[in-house]
């Protein structure tokens, strides 16, 4: 598709697309959906969708995207340096606010995970959202190995591929998975988790953030 609709009432009309689709995906799956009851759910005709989207794969594949976009953002805030309770307390923040907004997107994520089996573009929107979450987690690894915070023997490379997969696959198996678990223990749990692997000591002012 070009860059999207120039006049406002198209882009209006193309977010409300984007809405209904995501909805839609979230009710019947991928291979269940069909673009009449997307365009039914827009409130527009079933011609004007392919105005905006060349097919139901295309708009699926935006509405991927946007998703991961939104989960990334939570290494931002393990990064703030507003944020209370020193550097464990940054990656507290950082857990919570990934499992909050996997929350909020577990729907739409199980029928992403299912499409990215088989479906080439969403396999790779999801490998974009890992490598760009694994460079943002070397660069805060390397500045607490800077700071002697962190074990200096650690790869960071390797650290931020383990420990952000970790927090990757126990959202899924929590909130996609059926798995039973308490949210404040996990990001305490999580948290302790990156803590013990970095070599943080809790006692140092510089982290110090209680890990009861």
């Amino acid at each position: 598709m070009d860059a999207g609709p120039r006049s406002a009432k198209g882009r209006r009309t193309r977010a409300r697309l984007l809405e209904a689709g995501k909805a839609v995906f979230e009710r019947d799956g991928f291979l269940q959906a069909r673009i009449t009851d997307i365009a039914a759910e827009a409130d527009v005709s079933h011609g004007s969708f392919y105005h905006y989207f060349d097919s139901k794969e295309s708009l699926f594949r935006e509405i991927a995207e946007e998703v991961e976009v939104r989960l990334v953002s939570m290494d931002d805030i393990a990064q703030d340096g507003a944020v209370k309770g020193g550097a464990i307390g940054r990656i507290r923040a950082a857990n919570r606010s990934y499992l909050l907004a996997y929350r909020r997107e577990a729907r739409i994520m199980r029928v992403i995970e299912e499409v990215s089996r088989y479906d080439e573009d969403v396999r790779r929107v999801r490998t974009k959202r890992d490598d760009y979450l694994g460079v943002r987690l070397e660069s805060a690894i390397a500045r607490l190995q800077a700071d002697g915070l962190a074990d200096s023997r650690i790869d960071k490379r390797y650290a931020a591929m383990a420990l952000g997969g970790m927090v990757a696959r126990f959202a899924e198996t929590m909130f996609v998975g059926g798995g039973s678990y308490d949210l404040d223990t996990a990001v305490e749990q999580l948290t302790l988790l990156w803590a013990n692997s970095l070599g943080l000591d809790a006692t140092d002012s510089r982290t110090r953030c209680s890990l009861d």
